[in-house]
């Protein structure tokens, strides 16, 4: 049976729960858990934020609209993901886990006003090269739950964690041997500020540490506030085939931290359809304007399963 909760979990003290239990984790476990928890965390009767939409708009340059930004839409479901990472049975810290790779099927166009059913649940536990790799499966439906609007599979690694029995896959190349990347011409540039992890947070509520400051980032181990990968997707998939149709789809895959503050390149590259010049769907891919290390790669597609 699902978890419901009777309303939308803050995910400020969703992280003050994520610090308490790996705390306590750490202080009770003398085995790790090597399991998911098996119920999904489902919330009904959510709306957005009418303010929250108008200002996660402005921050992707874009003007607020009735429609919500298929982005704004995996920020306004996350606390519900987030309550499964919480959980005292899921058996990886949520502190420090990093973005790998996020799929999502937008079904329908969804209004500001719309009434939703959100649900959430892990899958894939597995081993990675560099600790442990898990699946959020988020689906987003109508209030009654008979339509399914929105659906997101966000990739964590968790860096540093190797729980026991799980296998870690051999990398597809030795190390030393991946191929150089050579980027393109870009088609854009970003300047992201110092500042950037904390104004999405701002507008999405995800103040994960790594985001905010140079002390925080380090104190989870890295050397500086990295860019939310959301904040990035939601950019990208936003600047793409304008307007979109009802039903599309985009998977992006984050290849390395962008590190701020940061110069990215982009190149987004369109495929139109011979006869009309209707938009089919684009690929993208971002680099360091400086070093040329590439930072995330993907593509958005007119269609999603259901309709292709």
């Amino acid at each position: 049976m699902d978890h419901v909760l009777t309303e939308m979990p803050s995910l400020s003290k969703l992280y003050l729960n994520a610090a308490a239990t790996s705390a306590k984790q750490r202080l009770a476990r003398t085995t790790p858990t090597v399991a998911l928890p098996t119920k999904a965390v489902e919330v009904r009767g959510v709306t957005a934020d009418l303010a929250k939409v108008t200002q996660f708009a402005h921050l992707m340059g874009k003007p607020a609209r009735d429609v919500l930004p298929s982005g704004y839409i995996h920020a306004l479901a996350f606390p519900v993901a987030m309550s499964v990472m919480v959980d005292e049975d899921f058996p990886l810290p949520l502190l420090g886990m990093i973005h790998l790779r996020n799929q999502v099927e937008h079904f329908s166009m969804i209004l500001f006003t719309d009434v939703l059913t959100i649900r959430s649940w892990a899958r894939e536990l597995t081993g990675h090269r560099r600790g442990t790799q898990v699946q959020l499966v988020v689906e987003v439906r109508s209030d009654d739950g008979t339509r399914l609007l929105w659906r997101g599979v966000s990739t964590y690694l968790a860096k540093g964690i190797y729980l026991p029995g799980l296998d870690k896959p051999a990398p597809a190349q030795a190390p030393g041997e991946r191929a150089p990347f050579n980027p393109p011409a870009p088609t854009a540039q970003w300047q992201l500020g110092v500042d950037t992890g904390r104004a999405y947070a701002a507008v999405s509520g995800d103040f994960n540490p790594i985001h905010l400051s140079v002390l925080s980032a380090k104190a989870l181990g890295l050397r500086r506030s990295i860019a939310h990968g959301m904040y990035a997707a939601a950019r990208v998939v936003g600047d793409i085939g304008s307007p979109k149709p009802e039903g599309f789809s985009w998977d992006i895959s984050f290849d390395s931290p962008v590190f701020l503050p940061a110069t990215v390149s982009l190149h987004i590259a369109d495929t139109l359809a011979d006869d009309d010049g209707v938009w089919l769907g684009s690929e993208f891919t971002a680099w360091n304007a400086r070093s040329a290390k590439p930072y995330f790669h993907g593509s958005v597609t007119a269609g999603t399963a259901a309709t292709k």
